[in-house]
């Protein structure tokens, strides 16, 4: 795991929100802050490292919705906060060099069948089972020098059948930049799968909210 690239969080958020439609982040106490808006979560401030700015926000926000998130283990942002925070399961940004998907893709057999939209710097794949429902879908969007890939999903009755790679290479063609750094986040679980993938672990990343 290498040291914490600061200006890799700020691309990757920023290719975040545009992949999801939601504000651009704007510079906040020495990280960043999404006004997300969104139902289960109203904001969400964003550091690359600890800093007095995120020890002023876990002071002072009392109300739940909003999400502390630090490029760091769990017991370096629960230091930080008081006893009301508590922390979601760790997730872990990872990134990965020009040869990930030197294989190929894999043989989408059995009837799956893939298909790509393209809306300028933003992807979205999904393949479809042989009964037409959603097997699988995954985001990807590219901004900053980072190539992202977001949301990557594939329903529980599709699962180990080489989908969710099959997407990642399908995304990763719609790469303008072949310099492009390609970035996401994975849950535990996930972490391993993409390991297989030849993705390595940049940073852990650690999130706090205050329950409702």
């Amino acid at each position: 795991m290498s040291s914490v690239d600061a200006g890799l969080i700020a691309a990757w958020l920023a290719a975040r929100s545009m992949a999801r439609d939601l504000p651009a982040p704007v510079p906040d106490r020495g990280g960043w802050r999404v006004d997300t808006g969104l139902p289960a979560e109203t904001r969400r401030h964003v550091f690359a490292a600890a800093c007095p700015g995120l020890v002023e926000l876990g002071a002072t926000v009392a109300e739940p919705r909003v999400l502390l998130k630090l490029a760091a283990p769990h017991a370096e942002l629960a230091a930080l906060l008081p006893p009301r925070w508590r922390l979601e399961p760790l997730a872990h940004v990872m990134t990965c060099a020009d040869g990930f998907g030197a294989g190929g893709a894999p043989d989408l057999s059995g009837g799956y069948r893939l298909s790509v939209a393209r809306d300028g710097d933003r992807a979205f794949a999904r393949i479809a089972a042989p009964d037409g429902a959603l097997a699988a879908s995954g985001h990807a969007a590219e901004r900053d020098g980072v190539f992202i890939y977001d949301r990557i999903v594939t329903e529980a009755a599709h699962r180990r059948r080489g989908l969710g790679r099959a997407l990642m290479l399908a995304l990763q063609r719609t790469r303008r930049s072949p310099a492009a750094r390609q970035v996401l986040t994975a849950t535990a679980d996930g972490r391993a799968l993409y390991a297989s993938l030849g993705w390595q672990v940049h940073c852990p990343w650690s999130t706090a909210a205050i329950p409702e």
